[in-house]
């Protein structure tokens, strides 16, 4: 690479990479909301596979960041950007885990949570995808997208109600301690994506 490479803004790189690390984090979201309809082994490990494919399109974005000196969308945002994104596909990947190990089958609190964050990281997939061109409409997919989450966070605090009303022995109190940390991993992704959201909104507004 060439000292003029170096200096010369490579924008569409950058969103090139950031589009196809959302789309691997949706088909993520995607697969998550078909293990909460079904808990087939295999779901379990496509979203493993997914998640590392995304840890691998965030090392590929850092290592773009190490190469340019400069970009024409602040580094920070890039950087920051591209954590939510794989965060939302991180805590996926643990959800299911986690529902493996404490042996907790999906119900409808789970399944219509995973629904709303699959939407939810489809928006942010079409967000980041319209950014360098169309970024009044990654803008209108960032507010979905938003509006996803606050669903989502509406969906949690309903279930960690029910959760919570009326323990009737010891094993019910059992239950409510894993599902309480199941139920957080899925909220965490929604601030995750709330976050991402965000991102995208203020690289736009610094943009115009």
């Amino acid at each position: 690479m060439g000292i003029r490479d170096f200096f010369r803004p490579r924008q569409s790189n950058f969103v090139k990479i950031l589009t196809e690390h959302a789309r691997i984090t949706a088909e993520g979201m995607a697969v998550l909301e078909e293990y909460m309809q079904d808990t087939c082994e295999a779901c379990g490990k496509r979203i493993s596979r997914l998640e590392k494919e995304a840890d691998e399109q965030r090392r590929i974005l850092i290592d773009e960041l190490n190469r340019t000196f400069v970009t024409p969308i602040d580094r920070e945002d890039l950087f920051a950007l591209s954590r939510a994104i794989d965060d939302v596909i991180d805590y996926a990947h643990t959800t299911v885990y986690e529902m493996n190990i404490l042996q907790v089958e999906p119900n409808d609190h789970l399944r219509e949570f995973a629904g709303v964050l699959n939407k939810a990281a489809e928006e942010i997939h079409l967000a980041v995808q319209h950014l360098q061109d169309r970024p009044n409409l990654a803008l209108l997919h960032a507010t979905r997208a938003k509006e996803l989450e606050n669903r989502a966070e509406y969906l949690y605090r309903q279930a960690i109600a029910d959760l919570f009303h009326g323990p009737e022995d010891v094993q019910h109190i059992v239950y409510m301690l894993k599902m309480r940390e199941v139920y957080r991993h899925l909220s965490n992704a929604a601030d995750r994506g709330d976050e991402a959201a965000n991102i995208i909104s203020d690289i736009v507004v610094k943009m115009a």
